[in-house]
């Protein structure tokens, strides 16, 4: 009887151990004395063109007579493949481009156009661009899943944090309000501090968020910020953008048409290369009658009888223009081994298609740019990693198993 007791006693030993081994996997005691979870909760922050944006209609007009006037709800304006099909495309165009007020400096929707980010705070709508899920719009599916594989849980300890991405920063301080928010709510419900993860312009929009925020803050709320793919010094495509137009190589859309909708994106002028990093005589557009440098862009946007340009890259050089330290530690990742636009010779301009020069980079941001990460260190008390990724394209590393196995390192580590 004795021998049954002590069996008894000491299975239930073994199973108090084995509990307390498992859920010291996943739990911690918090300092407040609450528990915890071991995981920090992650934020995805999206690049241009990276998340799902809806409209209404509304309009007292229309381009083309086969062009919706009024919806009776939101539809998908971006990713729809549907609407970048020949004749389409003049509607698409028509409404997700952007009216720039020179007196405010702001930029609105054409009139009877609501345009709408779905989904913040959940991660549909950054993990594929297109609803209907097709392989062409996964964005950032591959990281998530592998992360839920891993005992995430979406829209929980891991959310989208999307945005307009047709506009810069200034534009956006209601998305910046929401995103504070939502990490303090994050970090409270996890007992820890959270991990953000950008992608492209993405970085740009959270060093300015984390460059607004208190020393104090960061420290509570950050544990690392994740930077796939930084342009913090712009991109020389842009230029190309801005002058020509990009069809980004699909060849049923006229890089001039779509040149229309590309230039009243705010964003895209953001993106224009900074004279903190580029070297300042450094050609990135010739002409048969000019050149242009950094130093050039008043002259540029108005050759391209584009001097809404002008102004707008006025509004926003000062946003992230000195590449002020975030105050968290960065774990910088970037692409390389990819020709990667770095300066443009037109014969005919701005309306015909230049000789592109290639350079480094990961196909989209110049090496040049990814790397000003570095300038961080020593600037910084906080540590700043750097992570070379050699043949990762800029878009494809959201996909590739490195990075997915980099960021678990930095979720997992202490």
């Amino acid at each position: 009887m004795h021998s049954c007791h002590r069996l008894i006693l000491a299975s239930l030993q073994l199973l108090c151990l084995l509990l307390s081994f498992t859920n010291s996997i996943s739990l911690k005691k918090c300092s407040q004395g609450r528990t915890c979870s071991d995981r920090p909760p992650v934020v995805l922050i999206p690049g241009d063109l990276g998340n799902q944006l809806e409209a209404r209609l509304d309009k007292p007009s229309v381009v083309h007579y086969v062009c919706y006037k009024k919806t009776a709800d939101y539809f998908t304006l971006w990713l729809n493949l549907e609407l970048l099909v020949p004749v389409a495309i003049d509607c698409w165009i028509d409404n997700i481009r952007l009216l720039y007020n020179r007196t405010t400096h702001l930029t609105e929707a054409p009139p009877g156009v609501d345009v709408r980010v779905p989904g913040f705070g959940k991660t549909f709508s950054v993990e594929y661009l297109d609803p209907s899920k097709q392989s062409v719009g996964m964005y950032f599916f591959t990281i998530v899943q592998s992360l839920v594989e891993l005992g995430y849980t979406r829209d929980d300890d891991i959310r989208g944090a999307p945005y307009d991405w047709r506009k810069a920063p200034n534009e956006n301080k209601e998305y910046f309000l929401q995103l504070q928010h939502m990490i303090e709510e994050m970090a409270e419900k996890a007992g820890g501090p959270v991990v953000l993860i950008a992608h492209s312009m993405g970085n740009m929009y959270t060093l300015y968020f984390l460059n607004h925020q208190p020393q104090a803050w960061k420290d509570r709320y950050i544990k690392a910020f994740v930077s796939l793919g930084p342009p913090w010094a712009g991109v020389a495509k842009t230029l190309r953008v801005v002058a020509t137009g990009d069809n980004n190589r699909i060849p049923v859309i006229s890089p001039l048409k779509i040149r229309s909708q590309q230039r009243t994106a705010v964003s895209t002028i953001w993106l224009l290369p900074y004279a903190h990093s580029w070297p300042p005589n450094k050609t990135m557009v010739s002409t048969p009658n000019t050149t242009y440098t950094v130093k050039d862009y008043q002259r540029f946007f108005k050759d391209i009888d584009y001097e809404d340009g002008w102004a707008m890259r006025e509004d926003t050089e000062p946003l992230v223009s000195a590449l002020k330290p975030p105050g968290v530690p960065v774990h910088c990742l970037y692409g390389t081994g990819i020709p990667t636009a770095e300066s443009f010779n037109y014969t005919t301009f701005p309306d015909g298609e230049p000789t592109v020069i290639n350079g480094e980079g990961d196909g989209t941001v110049n090496l040049l740019s990814a790397i000003q990460c570095k300038r961080w260190m020593g600037q910084q008390t906080q540590p700043v990693y750097m992570t070379e990724l050699p043949g990762n394209e800029h878009v494809a590393m959201l996909s590739n198993m490195t990075t997915v196995s980099y960021i678990k390192n930095v979720l997992f580590s202490p």
